[in-house]
């Protein structure tokens, strides 16, 4: 049955059936922006986990005056920095999972749902928080690591043969920079996008 309150109402105010018309492919790219800057944070993420998880090695000291050698193993779990890096990328790379399905599932169906994308917006920002701080943490820590701290008793040298280890923190260090690159792109987008008012 045709639903002449519809036509009606089409027919009285063109100028709101023109807009919704127009609003729906401003929603489709802007969702299809959403999820790629999703799956991108989700590889950085993932990526940098991995070799964090997999920076350990363990080499072997001589002692002084003796024939013995000691083995002298390095961890990320030996650094609170690096274990408080792990943790938030792993929320991020889990967030950005849910995220990007939720971004996904509203392309298929086309709905406006405001409150939900004003609260994901808002957990854009906090993550963007949590992952900036975790950075910086571990940041300083990899800084004294490699420059030494004569203040702290550091010495420069301390990270002698354990060049494995430092490159793979190192890289998750960049990779998890970009993630949160991605992260800012993602809270910029969300927000502009929320005041021009694509989802009206």
């Amino acid at each position: 049955a045709l639903n002449t309150s519809a036509v009606t109402a089409s027919l009285d105010n063109p100028a709101s059936q023109l807009k919704n018309e127009t609003s729906r492919p401003s929603r489709v790219i802007y969702f299809r922006i959403d999820v790629a800057l999703r799956i991108l944070l989700f590889v950085f993420s993932f990526v940098a986990i991995l070799l964090i998880v997999t920076s350990k090695q363990t080499n072997l000291f001589p002692v002084p005056g003796t024939t013995f050698s000691v083995k002298i193993p390095a961890k990320f779990t030996y650094f609170p920095a690096f274990i408080y890096l792990f943790v938030a990328l792993l929320v991020a790379c889990l967030y950005s999972f849910i995220t990007a399905l939720t971004s996904l599932s509203t392309i298929r169906k086309l709905a406006s749902r405001k409150r939900l994308l004003l609260l994901i917006a808002f957990l854009d920002t906090l993550m963007l928080g949590v992952v900036a701080s975790a950075i910086g943490a571990a940041l300083a820590v990899a800084y004294i690591g490699l420059k030494g701290n004569s203040h702290a008793g550091w010495n420069k040298q301390a990270n002698a043969g354990y060049d494995k280890f430092i490159k793979h923190t190192a890289t998750a260090i960049a990779l998890s920079i970009f993630a949160v690159t991605d992260l800012v792109t993602l809270t910029m987008h969300s927000t502009y996008s929320l005041y021009k008012g694509v989802h009206n």
